[in-house]
């Protein structure tokens, strides 16, 4: 993410400097940096620390120790869990400390521009830092969100829920479909337009309108069979999910029978979800 964010901002502000270990194939137009950093972190406006979670107190701590930061500077982490607290060791420097996280996922850090654009930025921090988060999401063409730092795990839970568990989800789909005696081959892919299309109807419509299948259809005897096929370990992520959907179509207008119905089917613990 901090490379594809370096990316980005080629040629939108007037320097950008990478500090650590880069692939080659990141190498071409930016200034890549190896120890030592005194001089870059001297001179920066803002600093990002675009480590793993855990790793970001001990990089706020190399950055303490060259003892170069100053009052006027501003030093964002990347991480959706840690709140400004992470870079407490930096606070005797005067700089404005913060979070900046980007709910979007970044793979390829060349694409990070087209990525990152439209995608919202949660900004967490003191003053300072919340101003110059909001003003590196608008420059990378996001929407910053203001987040309490105490809200930041159940933030962050959300992003995982959206951003990690679709891959999951897909990867479950593709274990069943090959129990069902689908060819490996054909099992990899064939859900993937299915997914791609729901992502599509998210964006269009959002998740009440989105939603489609046998709980917004209140199809008792289908969710009845799903139930009896699954195997014991899937059968609670299941139910799980169809009660968080049945909420979905209820509010879509489904009616308060077949809503009750459908939670009886979901909530029943007897094979195959008969009451």
């Amino acid at each position: 993410m901090g490379q594809g964010i370096a990316i980005a901002l080629r040629g939108i502000v007037e320097r950008v400097s990478l500090l650590g270990r880069f692939p080659r194939s990141i190498a071409a137009p930016l200034t890549l940096r190896t120890p030592p950093w005194t001089a870059v972190i001297r001179d920066a406006d803002l600093l990002l620390i675009a480590t793993p979670d855990d790793a970001v107190p001990a990089a706020a701590t190399q950055v303490a120790e060259l003892g170069v930061l100053q009052q006027h500077q501003v030093v964002l982490h990347l991480s959706g869990l840690l709140d400004r607290t992470a870079l407490a060791v930096l606070a005797s420097s005067g700089a404005g400390l913060g979070s900046f996280h980007p709910l979007q996922t970044i793979a390829d850090p060349g694409s990070a521009a087209q990525r990152l654009t439209g995608a919202c930025a949660g900004v967490e921090g003191d003053a300072r830092a919340i101003e110059t988060g909001e003003n590196l999401a608008r420059l990378l063409g996001m929407h910053p969100v203001r987040i309490a730092a105490a809200a930041k795990p159940l933030y962050h839970a959300a992003a995982v829920i959206a951003g990690n568990y679709p891959a999951a989800l897909a990867a479950l789909a593709e274990r069943l479909a090959r129990a069902a005696g689908i060819s490996p081959e054909t099992a990899g892919r064939m859900y993937l337009p299915l997914l791609a299309g729901a992502a599509e109807n998210l964006l269009a419509v959002g998740p009440g309108q989105a939603l489609t299948g046998p709980v917004r259809r209140g199809d008792l005897e289908t969710l009845r069979r799903h139930l009896a096929a699954l195997p014991p370990d899937v059968q609670p992520l299941y139910r799980a999910l169809g009660l968080e959907a049945v909420q979905l179509a209820a509010a879509a207008g489904l009616n308060a029978p077949s809503v009750a119905a459908v939670r009886r089917v979901l909530e029943d613990l007897s094979p195959g979800g008969h009451p």
